[in-house]
């Protein structure tokens, strides 16, 4: 269990850090298209994480409707995690889409 912890947090840092980087790339650009790039992203992953929210709502009303035990509920590190893999995808695919 203990390596699994240190395995996302590892990562986690590496996206936050390439996150970073690609921040820092966007900078050579204009401002309007670096914000257009990052808002593009911040909506998109905004869309994706209340569909993963959605689905763990629907997750825990099934699951206190059949009495089943289920799931013990959303890990706030894991999903962070996500969040931030899906904002690094999302912003590569926005960089290559807008940026040029």
């Amino acid at each position: 269990m203990n390596w699994i912890l240190i395995l996302l947090a590892g990562i986690f840092l590496l996206t936050v850090s390439l996150i970073a980087f690609l921040l820092f790339s966007l900078t050579k650009q204009g401002d309007e298209r670096k914000n257009y790039i990052k808002q593009k992203a911040m909506s998109q992953t905004f869309v994706v994480i209340i569909g993963v929210l959605l689905i763990e709502i629907a997750v825990s009303v099934y699951t206190s409707l059949t009495d089943n035990p289920g799931t013990t509920g959303l890990n706030p590190f894991t999903f962070l995690v996500t969040i931030t893999i899906v904002y690094f995808v999302s912003l590569i695919i926005n960089k290559k889409r807008f940026g040029g």
